[in-house]
């Protein structure tokens, strides 16, 4: 593509761009970002950063619309816990009425404390279902597509904000950005006019 427009650029340099801009572009399109629905579906894949395979946790609402992401170094409860904290402070992303989850114990373990706690409400419908996780288990191959394109990461650092940015382009072609006209041209416009906004 940058040759096509006379520019002859280093990888390197492009890699610098999407570690620089992913999660730039994640923190200006959260605020114009659609509401989800309150039924959410969690779950998390396995990503190679070095040779070490971590965690990349992510939720969906029933509709197949993106709620939240989170690369961590391990599967646990405290992970788990952070990344609830994470949807509950998503101002596009609806109190639940039902969470989703598969069979692993650090969900159950993070829904009992978010709820002695009372940042969930004890009426949340609590499910571990994989038949219905299967939403979000289709909607993983999309960004593990992407991560297999980019020949794989060598650093917990540089998979982080690259998943970040990524992840967000995934949401604005599912159409989650509040726009009169979600056309692709459209959206290319409001990317350019939202980095184009002192920081």
């Amino acid at each position: 593509m940058m040759a096509e427009r006379g520019l002859d650029l280093a990888h390197t340099t492009i890699m610098r761009w999407v570690h620089r801009y992913g999660p730039e572009l994640e923190k200006r399109i959260k605020p114009h970002l659609k509401q989800t629905n309150g039924s959410w579906r969690v779950d998390e894949t396995c990503i190679k950063a070095g040779k070490v395979w971590k965690y990349h946790y992510r939720a969906v609402d029933k509709y197949g619309q993106t709620l939240e992401f989170m690369f961590s170094f391990r599967r646990n409860k405290k992970a788990a816990i952070r990344f609830f904290r994470k949807m509950l402070a998503s101002t596009h992303v609806a109190t639940p009425y039902a969470i989703t989850v598969d069979k692993h114990p650090c969900y159950v373990n993070a829904y009992g404390r978010l709820t002695f706690s009372g940042e969930l409400s004890e009426d949340v419908q609590f499910r571990q279902s994989k038949y219905l996780n299967n939403i979000i288990e289709q909607d993983h191959r999309r960004i593990k597509w992407k991560a297999l394109d980019s020949m794989g990461y060598q650093k917990f650092s540089t998979a982080k904000p690259t998943l970040s940015g990524i992840e967000t382009l995934h949401m604005i072609r599912k159409k989650q950005l509040h726009l009169p006209d979600n056309s692709v041209k459209n959206q290319s416009l409001f990317i350019h006019h939202i980095m184009k906004k002192a920081a």
